[in-house]
Formats: structure tokens, C-alpha cells, sequence
């Protein structure tokens, strides 16, 4: 592995981690506003639509205040590693992975469900869509400052520059819709291909191989580290006590449990695991048709994706999803005393253009995103996830070089913003 070098630059993109170095007063006031506007929509939801979407808006409140109040990153995971071998966020997520896979395997091989309606993970073909799309994907969250998760709780913690980041994925994403069907139909792939399922292992057999598989990376990690003498990253400032639970930061491994146990959650309230990216392409669609686009006659938009297409934004889970996270971190950070709007630079802009574009464009093509595609693949077993996850780590690797292009750094231990 070749440890990327340049000169140092002015980083502007992490501003949350470079306020997170004082544990600030809570702000008490947004804590406050964003309890009603939570309060406001959870008792729309639940007058409007069926039970499971304001149980769906509080685990994403839930998904939202675990991301910003650890930093738990997907992006800033993989720069680590491939920049200077650091490889404690990834084993953070070999830990996630794990709890993930052993709440999923029961969970899908019984049909275990809040509300007895079909339970099924996330297993798609691996083949030139995925691997495209997954390695813009690598490029385009190193750009853009943040995974889909991450531009979700960046936007929640009020990093201004994502909210461009935000625009332009919305906007990537609603173009991978339209193009889905060439990269589908007209590109060579191999059927969907479940460890559990397809292999005759079982969900037993995929659990064991699975653990061993996350064994195996935390080693490569740990030996990459010893090879490398990476610097570990910086601690950041937290509450102790329960106060804990609701300001500073928490410990990696403590957030990757707690995002494990979550999404095993949604799994068994909507019947199929988190996702974030497929509300993106219904709102950019949305707002497309009102500008007189004929989304509705896109392949992407047949079938059991009309139904969606035709509805309100409040009854898609994933939307309500979304919102329930932009709340979460919202709340996180002010209760760290850390929201504020932050200045945008050309470069970051620029950046955030091209990055969100890219991940809007290769999650569609890539059957989602970090948190679709690669926790949620995994965590159904199924091989795709882990191509997802090999080839997004090369997507960043060449992004480590266009990162300097536009002023920004090349982090050397302790960027952990996602």
C-alpha cells in the first residue's frame, strides 16, 4: 500500500471535528426547536400514516444522533486506511458488521416482524453496474465531504457545504434512475448470489464465514497499521458519566453495536434493512415531474416503484428515515454545542458538485450506497456488499489525488467527520 504525501493545505472540510476540540455548552434552544419539529411530524405521521412510519422517523433520530455524536464514518474509514494505514474506524465496522450479521441472520431466517409482513435483506447482482457504479461512488464521497449517511448528518449538524454535496446527489441520483435500465439490462452481470442462500451454507454456515471474513480484515488492518506505523486517531473531548450518553463523543465500538442493533430494527418494523438513496431519487423525480419530466414512463419508476412515485413522500420509509436522521444529528449536535453554519470556499463547492454528482450517479448504478449497498448487503449476506465495499476503497484511493486539486487535504490521523 503506497502512503499518499502532499503538502499541507488549509483543510476547511472538517469543521465539526476542529470545533469538537472544547466540549461546548449545549444550545439549549435548538435542542428545543428541534424536539418540536420531531414532536410535529412524528404526531403527523402517526394520524396519517401507518404506525410503523413514526416508529420509523424515531429510529432514524435514533441513526442520526449515533452517527454525529460518535463521528462514525464510512468515508473518512476508508481515506484512513488508504492514506496513512489507520485502520481503527474499519475495524470499527468489522465489529458493526458482526453484531449486524448475527441480529440478520435470525431476523431473516424465521421472518421475524413487528408487524407480520414479508422480512427480506439486500442482495443484488454483482456485475459492470455495481462495479462502476460503486467505484464513482469511492471517488465521489472523498469530493463531496461525506458518505450518504454522512451528507445526512453533516446537514444535521449544519456544515453548509453539504447542503451542495446534498443538492447535487439528489440530483446524481434522480439521472442514475433514468439511466438504470441500460446499466442493467445492456451490461453483463452474474445473478444475485446470497451466502446464505445460494450456496447451501445456510444462514448458519454464511454467519460462521461471514465472522471469519470480518476476522480477517481487522488482522489485515492491525498488520497494514504495524507496517505502516500509522498515527492513531485523535481522541475527541466528551462528558463522562450519563452525561455521556447525550453530549461529547462516544467510543467507535459503542456507536457500531448501537447502529448494528438499529438497523436490525428497521429490518423487522418495514421488512428490509436501513437504505437512504432510493428517497433521493424519488424526491429528485418528484421535483423532476413538476417541471413537466416524464419520470413515470422510466423503467426505473415500473412496477413496485410506481407505487412510490405516485405517493407522498410521507408514506416512503426511507424518506421518513431520512428526516428521522437529519433530526438525530441535528439534536446531537447541538446538545455538544457544535451547530453552526460553516463558510463554503470554491474549492469545497466545486468539490461538493463533482462528489455529489458521482455518489448520486454510482449509488443508483451500485444497488446503494455506503449504508445500502455496503452495511446492508453485508449484513443480508450477500456478496455484493462486499465487491461494493473492494471497489469503493480503490474509488478513493485514486481520490486521494484529486482531493489536492481543490484545496483540500489529504487528512494525516484524525479527520473522522463521514
Amino acid at each position: 500500500m503506497t502512503t499518499i504525501s502532499v503538502q499541507p493545505v488549509n483543510e476547511t472540510r472538517d469543521p465539526i471535528e476542529r470545533d469538537s476540540l472544547e466540549l461546548n455548552p449545549p444550545q439549549k434552544k435548538l435542542i428545543i426547536g428541534g424536539v418540536v419539529v420531531f414532536a410535529i411530524l412524528f404526531i403527523y405521521l402517526l394520524v396519517t400514516q401507518s404506525l410503523a412510519q413514526p416508529l420509523l422517523l424515531a429510529i432514524g433520530l435514533l441513526l442520526g444522533y449515533t452517527l454525529f455524536h460518535a463521528r462514525f464514518g464510512f468515508t473518512s474509514a476508508f481515506r484512513r486506511l488508504m492514506s496513512v494505514g489507520n485502520g481503527q474506524a474499519l475495524r470499527a465496522h468489522m465489529v458493526m458488521l458482526a453484531v449486524a450479521v448475527s441480529l440478520f441472520a435470525p431476523i431473516l431466517a424465521f421472518g421475524i416482524s413487528f408487524f407480520g409482513g414479508p422480512v427480506v435483506g439486500y442482495v443484488s447482482p454483482v456485475g459492470v453496474s455495481l462495479i462502476v457504479g460503486s467505484f464513482l461512488f469511492g471517488i465521489g464521497m472523498q469530493l463531496g465531504g461525506g458518505c450518504a449517511s454522512g451528507t445526512l448528518y453533516a446537514v444535521g449538524g449544519g456544515r453548509t457545504v453539504m447542503f451542495v454535496t446534498l443538492i447535487f446527489f439528489i440530483i446524481g441520483t434522480t439521472i442514475g434512475a433514468y439511466h438504470l435500465p441500460f446499466w442493467t439490462e445492456e451490461m453483463p452481470a452474474f445473478e444475485p448470489i446470497s451466502l446464505a442462500t445460494s450456496t447451501g451454507l445456510g444462514y448458519f454456515g454464511a454467519w460462521l464465514v461471514s465472522i471469519a471474513l470480518f476476522g480477517v480484515i481487522a488482522w489485515i488492518t492491525l498488520v497494514v497499521e504495524k507496517k505502516k506505523k500509522a498515527p492513531k486517531m485523535a481522541p475527541l473531548p466528551t462528558a463522562h458519566g450519563w452525561k455521556r450518553v447525550f453530549r461529547g463523543s462516544w467510543p467507535l465500538l459503542a456507536a457500531a453495536i448501537v447502529l448494528a442493533v438499529l438497523n436490525a430494527v428497521v429490518l423487522m418494523t418495514r421488512g428490509t434493512p436501513w437504505g437512504i438513496t432510493s428517497a433521493f431519487a424519488l424526491w429528485g423525480s418528484k421535483i423532476a415531474g413538476t417541471f413537466g419530466v416524464d419520470v413515470s414512463s422510466w423503467g426505473y419508476w415500473q412496477g413496485a416503484n410506481a407505487v412510490a412515485l405516485q405517493s407522498s413522500i410521507f408514506a416512503d420509509s426511507t424518506t421518513i428515515l431520512n428526516f428521522g436522521v437529519i433530526i438525530g444529528a441535528f439534536l446531537a449536535s447541538a446538545a455538544g454545542g457544535l451547530f453552526k453554519f460553516t463558510k463554503v470556499t470554491p474549492g469545497n463547492f466545486w468539490a461538493s458538485v463533482i462528489g455529489g454528482l458521482l455518489m448520486g450517479y454510482g449509488a443508483r448504478l451500485a444497488f446503494g450506497c455506503n449504508i445500502g449497498a455496503y452495511f446492508g448487503g453485508i449484513a443480508s449476506f450477500s456478496l455484493h456488499g462486499y465487491v461494493w465495499g473492494i471497489v469503493a476503497i480503490g474509488g478513493t484511493f485514486l481520490a486521494l489525488y484529486l482531493r489536492p486539486l481543490f484545496g483540500l487535504s489529504v487528512p494525516k490521523s484524525s479527520d473522522s467527520v463521514c
